[in-house]
C-alpha cells in the first residue's frame, strides 16, 4: 500500500522513484497480482500517469492493459480504466493535449517557463502525432483486438461503453483506411456501431456520431452499410429533435455525416431519394420574417443544409438522377422555400451566397424548375423579377465579391438547355420590347458590359454569352440590337460596340470578357460572321493583335484573337469578297505566318487558369483578376481548336475537294432523305393494304361459313328430292303392274294427281302451321312491345333486350326459310302442272277423263288460294321485320335511359355514402365530447364542486316551466 501512495501522491519515507519505474512496477502488478483490487487499483495508477508519461505508460503497458481487457471483462470498473488508458496514449486531439497538459502541469512561479509548458511547439505536436500513429499501429497489429473492442462496445455500462467509442474514434482518427478494412470485415461491426445512436445517454450518442463520421470518411462501402442500417431516419429524427437549424453542435454532426454519406455516392443518393427523405428537408429552411440576429451555430448549420441540397442535385452527378431529384425538389415545395431565403431581408451574406448557388443547382437543366425560377418575384414596391434584381447586385461594384459569382453562376444555371428563358432575356434588348420605366435583364447586362469596372463588363459579356449558347435563332436576333451611344450620333449595332471598345485598349479582364462573348456570338452563325467582316477595321484589328510580340499578360489576349480570326475563317459562307475563306487565309500567312498563328491560338489552353475553369461549372475564384475563363467557353475551345488549325492549314484545293464531298453528302443525304419518305409512304400503304387484307379474309371466312350452311341445307333438299322420286316410283310401279296398256296415260295421271294432292295437303298444313306461328309471333310482338315501354321506364335490363333482339332474328330466319319452302314448292307444282297438261292432251277421252278434269280444276283452285295465301304470309313476315326494327328503335333509346337512370343512381348512392360518413363523423365527435364532458364532471365532483347532471337540468327546466305555466293562469 505504500507503493500506491507515493504513486497516487502520497508522502513517503525514502528516495522517489523515477517515472519509468513505476510505470514498470505497476506494470508487473498488473500482471502478477491476484486479487482483483490490486489490478484495478494498477490500472487506475497507470491512467494517472499515462497523460505526463505517454510514451512510457505506451511502451510498457500496452500489452499487460490489452490483456485485462480479455480477461476481466466482469468488471467493469477496471475496463473504464484500461480503455482511457489507452485512449491517453493513442489520442493526438490537440485540445485534449492542451488540457492534460494544464491539468498537469503546475504553475511557475517566475519567468515564462508556464507558457513554454502549457503551448507546445510545432515540433511537439509533430512529435506526438508519431507517437500516436505508433502506438495505433501497434494496436491494430493483430485485427482481433479491434473485435475485441467493438464486442465492448455492447456493454451498456457507460463507463465501458463511453471510453471504448473514444477510443476507437481516436484509432480511426490516426490509421483510418486500416481500421475501416477491419470493421469492415468484422461479423455485425457496423451494425455495433450503429446502435451508438439509439443510446439514450447524448454523451454517448454524440461521440458515436463523431465516431462514424471517421469511419464514413472515403470508403463507399461502409457509407453503403451505414445507409442501409437505417441511418438516414435515426440521423434526420436527431435533427428534428435538436430543433432543426436552431440547434446546437449534435446538429451539425449529423450533418457532417449526412454529407458523407450522400457525397459522390450515387446508391445512397438513390436510397435517400426514394425514401422520401428530400421531403423531410423543407422544414429546414422555413425562415420568419425577423431575421436579425442569427447565431453562429445556426449559420453553420444552414450553411450545412444548403451543400446536402446541392450534393443531392450535383452537376457531377448523373442526369437521370440529377433531374429526378430537381423534380422532387419542386414537388415538395423545397424550391419554392429556398426561394423565399433568396428574397428575404436580414439573411446573413454567407448563406445568401450559398442559398443562390443552390438554387442554380437545383434549376441548372430542370425546364420545370427554371419556368418557376422566372416567375419569382421580389417582394419589392413596384415588384420586379428575382433575375433583375439578382443582375442588379452582380453589376454592382460594391457587392462582394463571391456574392457577384454566385449571381452569375445562378444566371448560368437559368438559361442552361433553356432555349425559352434564353429568348425572353434577348427579348428585353430588343427594340419593339423595351419599356422605359422599368429596368429589364438586358439592359442591366448591357449597363454591366460597358461600366468602367472589368469585373462586371466580364460578368455581363459572360452571362450575355450564355444567353446565346447553342441558340443560333437568338444570334441572329441579338444582331438587331441597335445602342444609343450619344446625343447627335446615330445608333450602332451591339457587335459594332462590342468590337469598338476592344480596340479601345481596356483592361485585360474587360478584353477577354468582350472576346468570348464574341466568340460564342459568331461560332456556328455564318450570318454573324458576315456582319464581323462587314466592319473594315475588324480583321485588320485581329491581325495586327496577333501579330504583335506582347507580354505575358497580353498572350491570353492574342490567343482570343486568333481565335476569333479563325471562327471567321471555318464559318465563313464566302458572301463577302474582300473577306472568302481563301483571303482571309492568305492574309494570315502573309502578315502572321501559319505556324505563328496556330502557336498563338495555343496561347488559351497553356494558360494556367484554363485548366481549373474546365473543371466545373460553378465559377470559383481566390481573386477577381483571376476571372478570366467561363466553363462553357472552354468546351467550345476544345471543340474549335483543331478544326480551326486545320481549316488554316488546308489548301484551296483541299477546300474545293471537301466542297465537293459536302455537296455530294448533301445530295446523298437528301436522296436518302426522299428515300426514307417513300419508303415511310410505303410502310403507311403496306398498312392499309395488311387492313384491308385482314377485313377480307375476314369476310371471306364468313361467306365460306355461309356458303357451307347453304351446301348442306341443298344436300339435305336433294335427300328429300331422291326419297320422293323413290316413292313415285314404287306407285308407277304398283300401278302398271295392276292396269294394262291402253291405259298407262290415265295411270301416269292418277300418279301426278295422287302427288298434287298430297302436296296441296301438306300446303294446307304448311299453312295452318304458319297461321298458329303467326299468332304466336304476334302474342310475342306485343309482349316485346309491353316489355320495351316498361325498359323505357328503367325497370327492365339490358339482358332481357338482348333476347328479345334473338327470338327477333330466329323469327326472321324462320320466315325466310319457310318462303323459301314455298317457292320450292311452287316451282315444283307448275312442273307437275306442265306434266298433267302433257298427259291430258295425249290421253284416250273416257267417261273418267271428265271427272279427272273436275278434281284437277279444284286442285288448281286449291292452289290458287293457297298462293294467295302465301303472299299474305309473306306480307305479314314484311311487316313482323317493321316492326322488329320499330323495337330495335324503343330498345337503343331505352338502353341510353336506363344507363342515364345508373348514373344518376350511382351518384345518388356515393352522396348518400358520403352523407352517412359525415354523420358517423358527427357521432364520434359527439360521443367523443360527452366522454369529456363526463370525465369533467366527474373531476369536479371529486374536487367537492355541484355538478348538475341533465337530468336534473331537465327536471328543472319541467318545474320552471310549470311555474310559469301558473303564473300564466
Amino acid at each position: 500500500m505504500n507503493f500506491f501512495r507515493g504513486v497516487m501522491g502520497g508522502q513517503a519515507a525514502g528516495p522517489q522513484p523515477s517515472g519509468a519505474e513505476t510505470i514498470q512496477k505497476l506494470c508487473d502488478r498488473v500482471a502478477s497480482s491476484t486479487l482483483l483490487e490490486d489490478r484495478r487499483d494498477a490500472v487506475r495508477a497507470l491512467k494517472s500517469l499515462s497523460k505526463k508519461y505517454r510514451m512510457e505508460v505506451g511502451t510498457q503497458a500496452m500489452d499487460h492493459l490489452i490483456n485485462i481487457l480479455q480477461t476481466d471483462r466482469a468488471d467493469s470498473e477496471i475496463l473504464g480504466y484500461a480503455l482511457d488508458t489507452l485512449y491517453n496514449i493513442i489520442c493526438n486531439d490537440e485540445e485534449e493535449e492542451q488540457d492534460e497538459s494544464e491539468d498537469a502541469v503546475t504553475p511557475l512561479p517566475v519567468s515564462g517557463k508556464h507558457k513554454n509548458v502549457s503551448m507546445p511547439d510545432e515540433n511537439a505536436q509533430k512529435q506526438a502525432d508519431d507517437l500516436g500513429a505508433q502506438f495505433t499501429d501497434k494496436f491494430i497489429e493483430d485485427p482481433e483486438h479491434i473485435t475485441l473492442l467493438l464486442t465492448l462496445l455492447e456493454e451498456f455500462d457507460f463507463h465501458v461503453r463511453w471510453p471504448g467509442v473514444k477510443l476507437l474514434t481516436a484509432l480511426l482518427k490516426n490509421q483510418g483506411i486500416q481500421l475501416q478494412g477491419i470493421i469492415l470485415v468484422s461479423p455485425m461491426g457496423v451494425s455495433r456501431l450503429m446502435d451508438l445512436l439509439a443510446d439514450s445517454r447524448e454523451v454517448i450518442r454524440n461521440d458515436g456520431l463523431l465516431l462514424l463520421q471517421q469511419l464514413t470518411k472515403g470508403n463507399a462501402a461502409i457509407q453503403k452499410i451505414v445507409a442501409f442500417e437505417n441511418a438516414f431516419e435515426r440521423l434526420l429524427d436527431i435533427i428534428t429533435e435538436e430543433g432543426s437549424s436552431d440547434g446546437g453542435i449534435v446538429v451539425e454532426d449529423c450533418l457532417l455525416l449526412l454529407l458523407n454519406l450522400l457525397k459522390n455516392n450515387s446508391s445512397n443518393q438513390n436510397f435517400f431519394k426514394e425514401g422520401s427523405y428530400i421531403q423531410r428537408m423543407k422544414p429546414w429552411f422555413e425562415v420568419g420574417d425577423d431575421n436579425s440576429g442569427w447565431s453562429a451555430q445556426k449559420v453553420t448549420n444552414l450553411h450545412l443544409m444548403l451543400q446536402l441540397v446541392r450534393v443531392m442535385v450535383s452537376p457531377v452527378n448523373s442526369p437521370g438522377a440529377t433531374a429526378s431529384c430537381q423534380k422532387s425538389m419542386y414537388q415538395c415545395g423545397l424550391l419554392q422555400q429556398l426561394c423565399t431565403i433568396l428574397m428575404a431581408t436580414g439573411v446573413p451574406a454567407d448563406i445568401l451566397t450559398e442559398t443562390i448557388n443552390t438554387v442554380s443547382e437545383v434549376i441548372r437543366g430542370s425546364q420545370v424548375n427554371q419556368d418557376y425560377f422566372a416567375s419569382v418575384n421580389a417582394p419589392s414596391n413596384p415588384p420586379r423579377p428575382a433575375i433583375v434584381v439578382l443582375l442588379m447586385s452582380m453589376v454592382n461594384e460594391r457587392q462582394p465579391f463571391v456574392l457577384r459569382c454566385a449571381v452569375l453562376y445562378c444566371f448560368q444555371c437559368f438559361l442552361y438547355k433553356n432555349q425559352k428563358g434564353q429568348g425572353e432575356i434577348v427579348a428585353t434588348l430588343l427594340p419593339s420590347t423595351i419599356d422605359a420605366n422599368s429596368i429589364s435583364a438586358g439592359q442591366l447586362l448591357c449597363g454591366g458590359l460597358f461600366s468602367v469596372d472589368s469585373l462586371s463588363n466580364w460578368c455581363a459579356a459572360v452571362a450575355l454569352a450564355h444567353a446565346l449558347q447553342d441558340n443560333l435563332t437568338q444570334k441572329e436576333q441579338l444582331l438587331r440590337v441597335q445602342l444609343a451611344t450619344s446625343l447627335g450620333k446615330p445608333p450602332v449595332s451591339l457587335l459594332q460596340q462590342c468590337t469598338n471598345i476592344l480596340s479601345q485598349g481596356s483592361k485585360v479582364q474587360t478584353r477577354v470578357g468582350l472576346l468570348m462573348l464574341l466568340c460564342t456570338w459568331i461560332s456556328n452563325c455564318p450570318i454573324a460572321v458576315t456582319h464581323f467582316l462587314h466592319n473594315q477595321e475588324n480583321v485588320p484589328f485581329l491581325t495586327a493583335q496577333i501579330s504583335e510580340n506582347l507580354g505575358e499578360d497580353e498572350r491570353l489576349v492574342q490567343g482570343l484573337c486568333a481565335l476569333l480570326l479563325g471562327i471567321c475563317i471555318y464559318y465563313n459562307d464566302n458572301s463577302l469578297e474582300n473577306y472568302t475563306k481563301e483571303k482571309l487565309k492568305q492574309l494570315i500567312e502573309k502578315r502572321i505566318g501559319k505556324e505563328n498563328f496556330v502557336e498563338k491560338l495555343g496561347f488559351i489552353t497553356k494558360h494556367e487558369l484554363y485548366s481549373r475553369a474546365g473543371q466545373k461549372p460553378q465559377p470559383v475564384f481566390p481573386s477577381p483578376e483571376q476571372m478570366l475563363f467561363d466553363h462553357e467557353f472552354t468546351k467550345l475551345v476544345k471543340e474549335l481548336e483543331g478544326m480551326i488549325t486545320k481549316a488554316v492549314h488546308k489548301s484551296s484545293e483541299e477546300e474545293k475537294k471537301e466542297e465537293e464531298v459536302k455537296k455530294t453528302l448533301e445530295q446523298h443525304d437528301n436522296i436518302v432523305t426522299q428515300y426514307k419518305e417513300l419508303i415511310r409512304e410505303q410502310d403507311a400503304q403496306i398498312q392499309e393494304l395488311k387492313e384491308e387484307v385482314a377485313s377480307m379474309n375476314s369476310q371471306t371466312e364468313q361467306m365460306q361459313t355461309t356458303i357451307t350452311q347453304q351446301v348442306s341445307q341443298i344436300q339435305q333438299h336433294k335427300d328429300q328430292y331422291n326419297i320422293l322420286k323413290l316413292k313415285l316410283g314404287k306407285d308407277n310401279q304398283s300401278q302398271s303392274n295392276s292396269q294394262g296398256d291402253g291405259s298407262q296415260v290415265n295411270g301416269l295421271q292418277t300418279e301426278e294427281l295422287s302427288q298434287l294432292r298430297e302436296e296441296v295437303e301438306e300446303l294446307r298444313n304448311q299453312r295452318a302451321s304458319l297461321q298458329t306461328q303467326l299468332g304466336d309471333k304476334e302474342t310475342l310482338i306485343n309482349s316485346l312491345k309491353s316489355a320495351a315501354a316498361q325498359t323505357a321506364e328503367g325497370s327492365a335490363g339490358g339482358s332481357d333486350n338482348t333476347e328479345l333482339l334473338q327470338e327477333l332474328e330466329a323469327l326472321k330466319s324462320q320466315v325466310q326459310s319457310q318462303s323459301t319452302e314455298i317457292s320450292q314448292l311452287k316451282t315444283e307444282r307448275q312442273e307437275l302442272l306442265k306434266r298433267a297438261e302433257a298427259g291430258l292432251s295425249n290421253a284416250v277421252p273416257s267417261s273418267d277423263s271428265s271427272l279427272d278434269a273436275g278434281k284437277v280444276a279444284e286442285l288448281e283452285g286449291r292452289l290458287a288460294a293457297q298462293t294467295s295465301e302465301t303472299e299474305r304470309l309473306e306480307e305479314q313476315a314484311k311487316s313482323l321485320s317493321e316492326s322488329r326494327a320499330e323495337l330495335e328503335q324503343q330498345l337503343a333509346s331505352a338502353t341510353s335511359t336506363v344507363a342515364i337512370l345508373q348514373t344518376e343512381k350511382t351518384k345518388l348512392q356515393t352522396e348518400v355514402q358520403e352523407s352517412k360518413k359525415e354523420q358517423d363523423d358527427l357521432l364520434m365527435l359527439l360521443a367523443d365530447q360527452d366522454q369529456k364532458i363526463h370525465g369533467l364532471k366527474q373531476k369536479l365532483k371529486s374536487l367537492g364542486e355541484t355538478v348538475e347532471d341533465e337530468d336534473d337540468l331537465d327536471t328543472r327546466d319541467q318545474t320552471d316551466d310549470d311555474t310559469e305555466e301558473d303564473d300564466e293562469d
